[in-house]
């Protein structure tokens, strides 16, 4: 027998290694387990170049429990290690390991949150047992070894008369660790980390019928049959899919195939995916993986389901900032590489530079997809475009090189339900919508239905009206704007449309300037509001006598500001500001003019002016209360 001290310099390195993960010290499991897997997996490579006379078998990694002696077992089928390997992998590098990476982060409260990423491997069993023992034969014709260590710097190691290939750890689970005796407890962190392990994993057996067994009907005196039931029979429960879709080739693969994938990845996501994206690249960095688009909202609210980043099929985090660009984490699915750095800082990360070639490496693929979807079969991309929408925007405000590809397949929907690309959009209303000043006003809407009369004054003259509706659009519109300094974004409702797109042949009002001069203070007199201005204008007669309207540039710094961006946080709130536009050529307008009784006058401008605050969704409360009192008392 040898007993030995572990060489220590991290003062007792066991209780720092539960402190300081403690907040995710359930990553033991998926440590051993990854162990376990490379031990097996090693074997079969050795096998496969004649280095290890031995046969493969149907090898597994076992994870079991006794809940009275307390323990829980990890046990492989893999290389093994003799005595002197032993002493080198447990006693030496491991430990020096695990003391290294505690020793560069103990002081950094930042980093703690990250240390559980494959940077302790053996030695995270102390984060949850008092006790542990290596029971472990070699592939080699050596005598087996049992190590046993108390989580203090002493342990011991012995031969051991084990027969059959493999480790065994036993972990002997602490008093504050009992959690991981349950069941339930393992077979979480077995789903969450390791259901796509490369190696199967059993735990525990599951009822089956048995093939066998061929189940006997018998009739009775009556006529009556009975089958009697099928036989169960107990079989190894292996809870992981060891050749995820991810690691097959696209051309191996149906739709079907992906959408089952998709399923299993999220089984309570109900509704199916709209596409995916196959990733598979070897150089300069390896990388696989499925991304799928999700039908969205416009919400932009984040998904419960993320993506999920793996090493060599083993979970890591769904937190891919960093790794993918932030306008793409909006997507689910699965990346897969062993060129991440799992163990190091954010910032370390933000810099690395495979991790900067694998994000332009996954926006590059998500673009070329969309490309290659929009020119192959258009009429099903703008069928789901108002799903896919919000992250392509995103895309193009914060990625340069996104934005350029998006140019070419980004759809703009008009009210008439066509779609238009940002080039057929500028060539299809450039003669039309281009005003005296050489100005191209592309005209948009928010709310098909709250803006409808505006959208009608607009499309009668044959203008092209969009529907954008997403809560970042008012970023967007700034950011191609930008491209063409005659180009502007102006939404329907922001002046009546005579003004919004200006000819030279503009209506003539029937109104006198005397008349006008007359009329303006009787108007703001009877609205007594400052945060309305007044504003007569010449329209066609048959418009509405007043239009309600909100200036475009205060309209959109507004809504820049409540979505967070464009520099507007910190400026204060923007006060509601309106226009009342008075049509000078309505004949209620006339009427109110002429009228020489003040408080027949007052009632027409106030019914007038609550209705146009009504179609612009403004009239509540005790305002919308008086409204509906007096709009019954002119009907009686």
């Amino acid at each position: 027998m040898a007993k030995g001290n572990i060489n220590v310099s991290v003062e007792n390195i066991f209780p720092l290694i539960k402190k300081f993960l403690y907040s995710d010290h359930e990553i033991f499991l998926r440590e051993l387990i990854s162990n376990g897997t490379d031990a097996t997996t090693k074997l079969k490579h050795l096998i496969s170049i004649g280095e290890a006379k031995t046969e493969l078998g149907d090898a597994k990694i076992e994870i079991s429990i006794n809940k009275e002696a307390k323990t829980l077992t990890i046990k492989d089928q893999g290389l093994g290690m003799t005595m002197d390997e032993v002493e080198k992998y447990i006693n030496q590098i491991a430990f020096s390991g695990a003391e290294e990476f505690l020793e560069k982060y103990k002081d950094d409260k930042n980093e703690t949150g990250v240390i559980g990423h494959f940077g302790l491997g053996f030695y995270s069993a102390f984060m949850v047992a008092e006790k542990v023992e290596i029971f472990t034969k070699s592939f080699k014709d050596e005598p087996a070894a049992h190590w046993t260590c108390d989580g203090s710097p002493e342990y011991t190691l012995v031969e051991n008369d084990k027969q059959d290939r493999g480790t065994e750890i036993v972990l002997h689970i602490a008093e504050d660790s009992l959690e991981f005796l349950k069941e339930d407890k393992i077979k979480g962190l077995l789903n969450k980390y390791n259901r796509f392990n490369q190696v199967p994993i059993k735990f525990g057996t599951k009822k089956v019928n048995d093939p066998d067994f061929t189940p006997q009907t018998t009739t009775d005196k009556d006529g009556k049959e009975t089958t009697e039931p099928h036989k169960k029979i107990d079989v190894d429960n292996i809870i992981n899919n060891t050749n995820p879709a991810w690691t097959k080739a696209p051309a191996d693969l149906s739709d079907e195939d992906y959408e089952n994938f998709y399923r299993e990845l999220y089984p309570m996501q109900f509704e199916e995916s709209l596409f995916h994206i196959h990733l598979n690249v070897d150089y300069p960095f390896n990388l696989t993986g499925i991304l799928f688009f999700p039908k969205l909202s416009s919400s932009m609210d984040m998904q419960k389901d993320k993506i999920q980043l793996y090493q060599n099929q083993v979970y890591v985090t769904d937190n891919v900032e960093g790794i993918v660009p932030d306008f793409l984490q909006m997507l689910k699915g699965v990346i897969d590489s062993p060129d991440i750095p799992l163990n190091v800082s954010r910032s370390y990360l933000q810099a690395d530079g495979a991790v900067k070639k694998i994000s332009g490496y996954i926006t590059k693929k998500v673009a070329d997809k969309l490309t290659s979807l929009f020119k192959n079969n258009r009429e099903d991309f703008e069928k789901k475009w108002n799903d896919i929408k919000v992250i392509i925007e995103y895309g193009m405000l914060s990625e340069d090189k996104f934005f350029d590809k998006a140019k070419k397949f980004a759809l703009y929907p008009t009210v008439a339900d066509t779609y238009f690309t940002f080039d057929e959009l500028i060539e299809k209303t450039k003669d039309n919508q281009t005003d005296k000043d050489g100005n191209h006003v592309i005209l948009y809407a928010s709310n098909k239905d709250a803006q409808h009369s505006y959208i009608e004054s607009a499309t009668a003259k044959g203008y092209e009206v969009l529907v954008l509706d997403s809560p970042i659009i008012s970023h967007l519109m700034q950011k191609l704007e930008g491209g063409d300094a005659k180009v502007k974004f102006t939404r329907v409702d922001a002046d009546f449309i005579d003004n919004l797109i200006k000819k030279d042949d503009a209506a003539i009002s029937k109104l006198s300037e005397e008349e006008k001069t007359t009329l303006k203070p009787i108007i703001e007199t009877a609205i007594a509001s400052e945060a309305y201005t007044v504003q007569l204008e010449a329209m066609d007669s048959d418009a509405s006598p007043f239009i309600i309207t909100v200036p475009e540039f205060m309209r959109r710094m507004k809504e820049m500001q409540a979505s967070g961006g464009g520099g507007m946080m910190g400026m204060g709130n923007f006060p509601d500001m309106y226009n009342l536009v008075v049509n000078t050529n309505s004949p209620l307008i006339s009427n109110i003019l002429n009228s020489k009784d003040a408080d027949a006058q007052k009632h027409l401008i106030s019914q007038a002016f609550d209705l146009a605050k009504l179609s612009q969704n403004l009239l509540h409360g005790k305002e919308l209360t008086s409204f509906i009192k007096r709009s019954y008392e002119l009907i009686k």
